[in-house]
């Protein structure tokens, strides 16, 4: 039977970039998260770059075989998805007949995005991949050395030689190459106070939360003499605690981002955890279990973080090697901080962060992330 739409997860590598090689793919249904199809293969030597664009065909193909009409295909390398999408050029000459088989399977389809995704939430077709290098590995190993010696004799997949992946090193790198987000959670309201689901409802700051919002844009100054933009959540608890940090930095426009908003709870709105526990238990149970569920007329933290990435993506963009100050709310800077630690769901649960808190990272050109600090809660004190 055929499907409307389905999910790619690709990845590929070499032992050595160049070296023993192979990719997985993985073909996913968007909404179960069911698995339609795997794809794996050991090709031979060759480099972390072929090796992914291989693992990117050989999922577009086996969703072209399902019959899919619409695609997103995930991959951990930045390089592909950006010269896939028209945004890198593609210099290495070979590389260019992969891209150009790539972009003839796109064409199959009614609609392809791409989307670039943390390692950790592409570990199913990095499993593959591995696997294929093993195997590959041990093909090439010297006679008799046997699977287990092959794999003793190869190393970890080459990162720092490949533009896609985040350099493996403790080396510090120059702050001045990277673009600085620092994340503020919008200061109180009464919703925050009552600990009440807030999510696309418009609550204001309470006088409180506007005290929090002076003391944050202080921290921020400090923290960031220049500022190129403060970008916010629409909604006016962000927006109020945006303007008191622009008056703070110089005054640069405040501009607001839609893909900032926080999570629609859908029916959940305005209640506490404990009136959902007793009106929607198996509802709630199904949500806190797959950020795949959304709350019944919500949203799913699936598509929140993939609106979040969005915005991300556009401010590295942007602002290569400056500051913005991103006001936001609680969902999306947890799902911002999830996939640059390359964490796992259950971070989203673990961590807490206060109203009117600061985290900050930098973002590399080559996809690099570091995260500087996360809820720094130090200049509210007196608040």
């Amino acid at each position: 039977m055929a499907v409307r739409a389905v999910v790619i997860e690709a990845d590929g590598g070499s032992r050595g970039n160049p070296g023993p090689a192979g990719y997985g793919a993985v073909v996913r249904d968007p909404e179960t998260g069911e698995v339609l199809a795997e794809r794996s293969e050991s090709i031979g030597t060759a480099t972390n770059n072929v090796a992914e664009y291989r693992g990117l065909i050989a999922g577009l193909e086996a969703a072209a075989e399902l019959g899919a009409a619409e695609v997103e295909a995930r991959m951990d390398s930045k390089l592909v998805v950006e010269q896939m999408c028209g945004r890198w050029q593609i210099k290495h000459p070979g590389l260019r007949p992969l891209a150009a088989q790539a972009a003839g399977l796109v064409s199959r389809f009614t609609a392809v995005r791409f989307t670039w995704v943390p390692r950790e939430r592409n570990r199913h077709a990095d499993a593959l991949a591995n696997a294929a290098m093993d195997a590959a590995a041990s093909d090439a190993a010297p006679a008799g050395a046997g699977k287990a010696a092959a794999r003793e004799a190869t190393v970890v997949r080459a990162t720092g030689t490949d533009p896609a992946t985040t350099p493996a090193s403790w080396e510090p790198r120059p702050t001045e190459e990277a673009t600085r987000l620092i994340l503020v959670r919008h200061g109180e309201t009464e919703r925050t106070v009552q600990k009440r689901y807030s999510g696309r409802g418009d609550v204001p700051l309470t006088e409180r939360g506007r005290a929090q919002a002076r003391a944050t844009a202080a921290r921020v100054a400090a923290l960031a003499p220049t500022v190129a933009a403060v970008v916010s959540s629409p909604l006016s608890r962000c927006t109020a605690t945006a303007e008191a940090v622009a008056a703070q930095v110089g005054n640069p426009p405040v501009r607001t981002d839609d893909d900032l908003i926080e999570c629609d709870f859908g029916v959940w709105e305005g209640h506490t955890f404990a009136e959902v526990r007793e009106g929607w238990a198996a509802e709630l149970d199904a949500w806190l279990a797959s950020t795949r569920v959304a709350p019944p007329k919500g949203e799913s933290f699936v598509t929140v973080a993939e609106r979040t990435g969005r915005a991300v993506d556009r401010l590295r963009s942007a602002y290569p090697g400056e500051t913005v100050v991103v006001v936001s709310h609680v969902s999306p800077i947890k799902l911002v901080l999830r996939d640059a630690l390359a964490a796992g769901d259950a971070f989203l649960h673990r961590l807490y962060l206060d109203t009117a808190g600061i985290s900050v990272l930098d973002l590399y050109p080559d996809g690099g992330v570091a995260v500087r600090s996360v809820n720094d809660t130090s200049h509210l004190t007196d608040v």
